[in-house]
């Protein structure tokens, strides 16, 4: 097979219909970039499940009187409790925090908006801040040896609010999901025209070609390779718009939450990560959906 020939072929391809290849290009670029968002939102995912399996606690909110009483757990209520906890093998460590030291943290946490100047130290309950060894079973626990315990005002278990944050996050990616496969239909129906119209603007020179003895694989190569150049392309697209939309708008979008300690950062690691994933994605549906428009449709 001349290498040449087929290379010669692709090219010629490319420049006749470039303007259903530009459209293929934009198309798949697009659709990758969505499923490679999605691909970045599990990757966020995971990441921020393993920053907070260490960090995840169960908050043991103390009532207002204890709270305003006892600065440092020193009282036989807070002693107490404390002992309960601590005493449980599914407690890691039991940590008290005073109403002084709740409005501290609070302060950090609101730091230049105006609810920091709203809240007073007296309006922050006292906590005993637990660290499971076993997040299921030992949340459970707690919230059973708490109930109807003197001077314990609630219970609250920070998963709840972690669970929230993975949900949203679910969402993202569903949603990046399934916008990125109507775009791949769209991409797939570009790509079988593309080729379609293709085969018949070079008819007359492939029928030629067969009539001299030139095999079908020889003849539909070139269009294959159209369809595999054409994804390949947009999936570099994709992972380009991906790295500049890291910069442009994921990280002002999540500034403040990354600061925080929130969710972790989008790193380039994870675009260096996802573009090989896209341009396999890219390069394998292109070259299925030629192969099938050309043995569906196409007489070569």
């Amino acid at each position: 097979m001349r290498s040449d020939f087929v290379v010669r072929e692709v090219l010629t391809g490319l420049r006749r219909n470039v303007t259903m290849t530009i459209a293929m290009v934009l198309t798949t670029a697009i659709s990758l970039g969505l499923v490679g968002t999605g691909l970045l939102a599990v990757r966020t995912i995971d990441r921020t499940e393993q920053l907070y399996s260490d960090r995840v606690e169960v908050q043991v909110a103390l009532t207002a009187d204890v709270s305003a009483a006892d600065a440092d757990c020193s009282q036989p209520i807070c002693t107490g409790i404390k002992a309960i906890l601590t005493n449980s093998p599914l407690v890691e460590s039991v940590k008290f925090e005073s109403q002084q030291q709740a409005y501290e943290r609070y302060k950090e946490l609101f730091a230049g908006q105006s609810l920091a100047d709203v809240v007073r130290p007296q309006s922050l309950p006292a906590t005993l801040r637990v660290k499971l060894s076993d997040q299921v079973a030992g949340a459970q626990a707690v919230r059973q040896a708490m109930n109807g315990q003197v001077g314990v005002r609630n219970v609250i278990d920070q998963r709840d609010v972690v669970a929230k944050l993975f949900d949203f996050l679910g969402g993202v990616r569903n949603i990046t999901f399934a916008l990125a496969l109507v775009q791949a239909i769209a991409a797939l129906l570009l790509i079988s025209n593309t080729v379609q119209v293709s085969a018949y603007t070079r008819r007359t020179e492939v029928g030629v070609m067969r009539l001299v003895g030139a095999t079908r694989w020889y003849t539909q190569l070139p269009f294959l390779i159209e369809a595999v150049v054409t994804g390949v392309i947009g999936a570099l697209i994709a992972a380009g718009g991906l790295l500049a939309g890291k910069f442009l708008f994921f990280d002002q979008l999540l500034s403040g939450i990354v600061s925080n300690g929130v969710v972790p950062p989008i790193e380039v690691s994870d675009i260096i990560w996802v573009s090989p994933i896209l341009v396999m994605i890219g390069a394998g549906i292109a070259a299925v959906t030629g192969y099938v428009t050309l043995r569906a449709y196409v007489r070569l």
